[in-house]
């Protein structure tokens, strides 16, 4: 494939090329919560990551080839991060929005199938936020990052005004 004529060139095209690809795949075949990838989920990674490495920098294996490669990928991350935040619209297609999984200690099963997530994932994510079970939730979300968010009924008790840090300030009378 000989795109640019130049050789570097070709490298920094397929490095954003594989990206743009490999974002827009996990968009299409669904989000999970990647902060706690399941065995399935990291081998999954390892292998995208094996597969498409020689695509990327085009059996150039120097170091130049490498950290181009690399730069075009910082380069394309900082890009597409600017984009979302420039341009809201742009970030919502890309990431979606989010779908709330619980409601008032219902687990709404048609939302888990849109969301591709297991009951079992759920009522993990909920016992790891120190909730016992899902009917003592309020709401639980699938965050667009792929976390999910668990507010509770004890969490009004447990919250209060005060933070860490920070005083209460109240209006007096």
């Amino acid at each position: 494939m000989n795109i640019f004529g130049n050789h570097y060139l070709q490298i920094i095209f397929s490095a954003i090329a594989v990206y743009v690809f490999l974002i827009l795949a996990i968009r299409l075949f669904g989000k999970k919560e990647l902060s706690q990838l399941s065995v399935f989920d990291l081998v999954f990674i390892l292998l995208i990551s094996n597969a498409v490495q020689n695509a990327m920098v085009l059996g150039d294996n120097s170091l130049i080839g490498g950290l181009l490669a690399a730069l075009a990928l910082f380069a394309i991350n900082y890009a597409m991060k600017y984009l979302q935040y420039s341009f809201p619209g742009f970030g919502k297609a890309l990431q979606g929005d989010p779908v709330m999984l619980v409601y008032q200690g219902e687990i709404l099963e048609s939302h888990l199938k849109l969301a591709k997530i297991t009951r079992d994932e759920v009522l993990e994510a909920i016992r790891e936020h120190g909730v016992p079970s899902e009917k003592e939730v309020d709401i639980a979300i699938l965050e667009v990052d792929g976390n999910i968010s668990v507010l509770s009924k004890s969490y009004s008790a447990k919250s209060s005004h005060r933070h860490k840090g920070h005083k209460v300030v109240r209006k007096e009378n």
